[in-house]
């Protein structure tokens, strides 16, 4: 780079393909005009432009058509859905389109001129210096300035309103959320399941939450308000209440409750030593015991194996995903679906096996529990940790006609199985165990509520409740297993007990044999 050369004006760095998405629906009075008031000086910088006319019942398509077929226009491709795929839809659509023509930049424009084209260049720009990842137009960086504009003063309380509420719960600052002036990096909309967003209106504050939760940065810039003559399509108090349900339920699924699918599920669990969680509980149980050989099974991103790592443990790692990182936090890791059963290259003569909120994911837990018995050391232990089932929570769920899946704890949408301590106790008889230990934590508070006086108050009752009803209040149940007589010491020798057993079952026409005899004392 020479002195003095910006980094977007640098050799190795092409010039980004700029498309223009005009969303347009029953627009035909309006798009020409408004795709006439594009910059004459930015028309060449446009690599394409699209138009999607959302199966409209005027002649929106061919006023598109129109429109692209005029010299001196930037290349333009006029789309006609069928069927109407809705805002949001429609905007899916000309992502996917965007990405599959190979746009680096997109900027959404809507077809009834209510954003001003003139301010396509200012749009981009932060884009171009690669400042951030999306550029928002906002009516109301200046407030007074929209209702100068022309915007109605209940949409302008409406959207003060909203928009600091939707703040409060994202924990962002953005000035306005309901503009749809937008750019976007194509790379970043690639990064998020929009395919899973609202079809309505409200996809535009989806796509916000989208990039809040991804750490996607978004600049602001001010662009004039205009009201004219067209019509608007949108119920303002079903809109308002869809904005609030989105932000709530993403509020909600970070905390663990609802399934907000159109937001991914991180792919490692979060640890905090003491907070009184399963794996925090595990943690202090092998704190307690002799380091050893350790199979941490759905080892996720290494963060539980670091700590047994750190006090002297070696430990194997399973996971179906490798996270980035965990071979570094481990002794070794290995990539498996559990689901098929643990991988021949995991050995055997482990001091312990760790399946913490595990084996609730697997359609045959009791198929992985045996093979992790034989993978063990003759007096080897399994710590295991699963959710009560019989807690309060999902109990009342269920007697309220509420049962559905939640994106973590009890009603994880990923859980196949579910346990009670009951069911627990028989599962792993069955598989070859006995038990132990079998203890109960309380309602993780601490993740719902954070920090403070109330969840340390809230976290003391339910251990006092736990203790005294582990059943109903108890939210996991963590037990230490060991293999039921899997082998015994006889004479200084391990003998299968089994072996034994058949042993001491003499045919009747032979005389039994001293007991010393048969076990060659």
């Amino acid at each position: 780079m020479t002195e003095g050369q910006s980094p977007s004006q640098s050799p190795s760095r092409r010039t980004p393909r700029i498309g223009i998405l005009v969303v347009a629906y029953n627009a035909e009075s309006t798009l020409e005009k408004t795709l006439d008031r594009i910059p004459a000086e930015f028309g060449p910088r446009i690599a394409e432009i699209l138009i999607l006319d959302d199966a409209s019942q005027d002649a929106t398509f061919a006023a598109g058509c129109r429109w692209s077929q005029r010299p001196g226009r930037p290349p333009t491709v006029v789309m006609r859905h069928t069927k109407n795929l809705g805002y949001g839809g429609n905007q899916k659509a000309g992502y996917a389109l965007a990405a599959e023509r190979g746009l680096d930049i997109v900027v959404l424009l809507h077809g009834d001129g209510q954003y001003a084209p003139e301010l396509l260049p200012e749009l981009v720009a932060p884009l171009e210096r690669d400042e951030c990842d999306a550029v928002f137009g906002s009516r109301m960086l200046n407030p007074r300035d929209a209702l100068r504009g022309g915007m109605p003063l209940y949409k302008w309380l409406g959207n003060r309103v909203l928009t600091r509420l939707e703040n409060r719960l994202l924990g962002s600052d953005l000035s306005e959320f309901h503009s749809g002036y937008r750019a976007y990096r194509v790379d970043a909309l690639r990064r998020l399941p929009i395919q899973r967003n609202t079809d309505a209106f409200d996809f535009d504050t989806q796509i916000i939450v989208q990039f809040a939760d991804a750490g996607l940065r978004i600049k602001e810039i001010p662009i004039p308000t205009h009201y004219g003559d067209e019509i608007c399509y949108v119920n303002g108090l079903r809109y308002a209440r869809d904005v609030v349900k989105d932000v709530l339920a993403y509020r909600l699924a970070k905390k663990g409750f609802g399934t907000c699918d159109w937001i991914p599920k991180p792919v490692q669990y979060a640890f905090k030593e003491g907070d009184g969680s399963s794996h925090a509980v595990i943690l202090e149980q092998l704190r307690a015991l002799p380091p050893g050989r350790v199979l941490d099974v759905g080892c996720s991103g290494g963060l539980f194996a670091e700590r047994l790592e750190a006090l002297g443990h070696e430990v194997t790692g399973v996971d179906v995903v490798e996270v980035d990182g965990v071979r570094d936090r481990c002794s070794r890791f290995l990539l498996a679906d559990l689901e098929n059963g643990l991988p021949d290259e995991v050995g055997d003569g482990y001091d312990y096996v760790v399946a913490g909120d595990v084996v609730e994911h697997l359609s045959r837990p009791e198929r992985l529990l045996a093979q992790l018995r034989d993978v063990l050391r003759p007096d080897g232990r399994v710590l295991l940790s699963v959710p009560n089932i019989g807690h309060w929570y999902a109990r009342l769920r269920v007697a309220l006609g509420l049962f559905d899946y939640d994106r973590r704890g009890i009603l994880d949408e990923t859980h196949l199985r579910f346990f009670s301590r009951a069911s627990l106790r028989r599962t792993v008889r069955s598989a070859g165990y006995d038990v132990l230990s079998l203890d109960s934590t309380g309602a993780p508070f601490w993740t719902v509520l954070g920090g403070g006086l109330p969840t340390r108050a809230l976290g003391r009752l339910s251990r006092l409740l736990t203790r005294l009803r582990p059943t109903l209040f108890g939210y996991q149940y963590v037990a230490q297993l060991t293999p039921h007589a899997a082998r015994t010491v006889v004479a200084g020798q391990h003998v299968d007990v089994q072996d034994v057993l058949n042993r001491q079952f003499v045919p009747v026409d032979r005389p039994a044999e001293r007991p010393a005899e048969r076990v060659g004392v």
